[in-house]
């Protein structure tokens, strides 16, 4: 489980394919301290530690968590957001978020509102029902919140601070990004859907 809260951004240092796909990354993080086997939400997904050395650890990606996310997009020197796992007792300054992208979106339209910038999103149409005005959503493994949303597009608002401390300062129109819908609403959803059959 994650928070949306990123407390890192990394960079892609090495591409390898060799059946599945290694991502070498960078990172600030004390690579002491993350054991082998841990997860860790980088750019959204939950991915698997499997090596590591002092500042980098590499994750292996299969044809699936390529073809779901955007990771086939990575090049070297690529900015990943990057997020350690929830430990019981932390803060929960986000939403709960499980590393798990239910679709890549595009960055349709970007604007300066005041000090922020208001981004504008794709929307695919079956996921429509579970985003919801002032509702959490997660892109790029970042907790945001939904400004407005239609039936096939949607709108946040970035901060300063939030474009200083993730990849969304460098965002530009046509980026493909990982999104997660909240999973309040995937139970909601799945609740609904069963009362339905009764």
């Amino acid at each position: 489980m994650f928070t949306g809260i990123i407390t890192d951004v990394g960079r892609v240092r090495a591409i390898e394919k060799n059946g599945d796909t290694r991502f070498e990354l960078e990172t600030s993080y004390d690579t002491g301290t993350i054991d082998i086997g841990a997860s860790i939400a980088c750019s959204g997904p939950c991915l698997t530690v499997v090596e590591k050395g002092e500042g980098w650890f590499a994750v292996d990606a299969s044809d699936e968590t390529l073809s779901c996310t955007n990771l086939g997009d990575w090049v070297t020197g690529t900015p990943v957001n990057m997020e350690r796992a929830l430990k019981i007792g932390d803060e929960l300054g986000g939403h709960v978020v499980t590393g798990h992208v239910d679709a890549v979106v595009s960055l349709l339209a970007k604007e300066t509102v005041g000090d922020s910038t208001k981004l504008v999103f794709s929307l695919p149409p079956k996921f429509a029902g579970f985003v919801a005005p002032k509702g959490s959503i997660c892109l790029d493994g970042v907790s945001l919140t939904v400004n407005d949303v239609d039936d096939d597009h949607f709108t946040v608002n970035i901060i300063p601070h939030t474009q200083e401390h993730t990849t969304f300062g460098t965002l530009t129109v046509g980026r493909r990004l990982n999104f997660e819908i909240d999973v309040l609403a995937r139970y909601v959803a799945r609740m609904t859907e069963v009362n339905k059959k009764k």
